[in-house]
């Protein structure tokens, strides 16, 4: 931490020991330095939006409007403008907020501090005659970092400055750590993430990110709503690692004596209740897999999975344009945004591409002639022993395709060969009708006409693609998904969306780490 602090050892001691003697002086006077309950406050942002209510009264009553301080060209001097108006005071309203106090200085008998919360910063003055001496005296004892509460009067500086005349001053808690680099904010990527509690409080723009995120997520569920899809819990403990192709932690039930996975997709759970009857069905959750971490890839992540009766990959395209669409609505954000030094147009309605079209194009070969994706895909380096023709396909894919698409772009119909849970496409068995939404060649979505025939789904299940290991396919046996779909479920469309994925691409994060508030770090040394 002291690298952060932009001091060494010996000067972070000495700050500490500065901060634990205010401590003691704070107790001194018969105070709780950790503070209590601190009823009717508001929050900065409504207070600011009050700014107009701060008004001129004359000698003769009469209430003349401030200027525009803060959309003025130049700078207004108010204590000239209060003279040109005669005889008067400034009035305005009473208010009572908390926070975190992020600036602090003096000015003989005046103290300047300002305070945070999660809405805003605003100044107070604490000025020597309009509080309590014991106010005063305490106002001696505040640091960077401390939490207070303020009782007084919304008005202006001599300088315009909005701010909050008090009256009463509330301690609320005495930070016994100094603010990192002098409050600039933590800019190191590890401390930031390490330490989310310091980044919160210090840089603005990863509080608002997280922020803008539980935004998003309301306005997933608002959307699905619209729909009239119910949300569920599915288990989080399985007994298969089905419904997608990845590797999965492994843990053991003690009483039970049983191999348990933490799951690694929600599909077959929903599916199941698709069965019974709920008809639109979504969860949103975490999932784990055993895998690498990167910039897109955090071992557990969130993400969202719904399955809608009677529909099929084609209303999901529209749904989850919708989706989409109404989250950076709720951000108050337009469609064209920034992703570091790139741009996305989310301009509705999205393009839609064939898998065989993009392939085609990027590579100048056919999708049918497995012979030269095959040497395509050696000149790659990829190893194409043993492997299924589609499988190899898939892979060129990834290689050439994806980094190429900017998007927002839905890829459709991908082979039937590698989608061992999709129906396949009328008329041609050899397609899957699925999608995926690509955004600078970053897998957004995936989705599905829902196989729901349990006959080719067992067959499926028996017949492992070629040249895959059982951890790398998505095709597990599950005996009792198939007794369900011998139940009947009715045809369907399901979507999954990487949650965390979506917030980074609507929040301008080039990690996802930057929108999981707590990711899996290495111990600390």
């Amino acid at each position: 931490m002291a690298d952060s602090l932009d001091q060494d050892n010996t000067g972070l001691g000495v700050h500490q020991a500065a901060r634990l003697e205010k401590l003691k002086k704070i107790e001194a006077l018969g105070l709780d330095p950790w503070g209590a309950r601190f009823d009717d406050r508001t929050f900065v942002k409504p207070v600011r939006e009050m700014a107009a209510q701060v008004k001129f009264r004359k000698e003769d009553g009469s209430e003349i409007e401030l200027p525009d301080f803060d959309g003025a060209a130049e700078p207004i001097d108010y204590k000239a403008w209060k003279a040109s108006q005669g005889a008067g005071e400034e009035i305005g309203p009473v208010v009572r907020v908390a926070g975190r106090i992020m600036l602090l200085r003096t000015a003989g008998k005046l103290y300047f501090l300002n305070i945070r919360d999660w809405t805003g910063d605003i100044q107070i003055l604490l000025a020597k005659g309009q509080v309590s001496d014991a106010d005063f005296d305490l106002a001696k004892l505040l640091d960077f970092g401390d939490l207070v509460g303020i009782d007084g009067r919304l008005g202006r500086t001599n300088t315009g400055e909005l701010t909050v005349f008090a009256t009463k001053l509330h301690f609320m808690t005495k930070t016994l750590e100094p603010p990192p680099e002098k409050h600039a904010g933590l800019q190191d990527a590890e401390l930031r993430q390490r330490m989310r509690y310091v980044d919160l409080t210090y840089n603005v723009s990863s509080l608002q990110t997280f922020l803008n995120r539980t935004k998003i997520i309301h306005s997933i569920r608002a959307t699905l709503a619209k729909h009239q899809f119910v949300e569920v819990e599915g288990p989080t403990l399985h007994t298969i690692a089905g419904g997608a192709a990845a590797r999965p932690f492994t843990t053991h039930h003690n009483a039970l004596d049983m191999k348990l996975f933490l799951r690694i997709a929600l599909e077959l759970h929903l599916k199941r209740l698709l069965v019974g009857g709920i008809e639109r069905v979504y969860e949103m959750g975490r999932v784990y897999r055993n895998e690498g971490i990167s910039p897109k890839h955090n071992p557990e992540f969130t993400m969202i999975e719904l399955y809608w009766a009677y529909a099929n990959y084609e209303t999901m395209m529209d749904l989850t344009q919708q989706i989409i669409v109404e989250a950076i609505e709720a951000t108050g954000q337009g469609y064209q945004l920034k992703w570091g030094d790139l741009d996305i147009d989310f301009t509705p309605p999205f393009q839609r591409r064939t898998y065989s079209d993009l392939f085609e194009e990027h590579t100048g070969l056919k999708v049918t002639d497995a012979e030269g994706i095959a040497q395509l895909a050696r000149k790659l380096g990829l190893d194409t022993n043993g492997k299924h023709p589609d499988v190899i396909k898939s892979e060129v894919f990834e290689e050439k395709v994806e980094d190429s698409l900017i998007g927002p772009i839905f890829v459709t119909d991908y082979p039937a060969s590698i989608c061992p849970l999709t129906k396949r496409k009328a008329g041609n068995p050899d397609i899957a009708e699925r999608f995926e939404l690509f955004i600078h060649g970053m897998e957004l979505a995936n989705s599905y006409t829902e196989l729901n025939d349990p006959i080719l789904q067992e067959e499926l299940f028996k017949t492992q693609l070629d040249g895959m290991a059982e951890e790398d396919s998505m095709a597990k046996m599950d005996t009792d998904f198939v007794r369900a779909l011998r139940y009947g479920m009715p045809p369907a469309g399901g979507l999954g969306i990487g949650i965390d994925r979506l917030i980074m691409l609507l929040t301008n994060s080039r990690s996802i780490r930057d929108v999981v508030l707590f990711p899996l770090m290495r111990h600390e040394s």
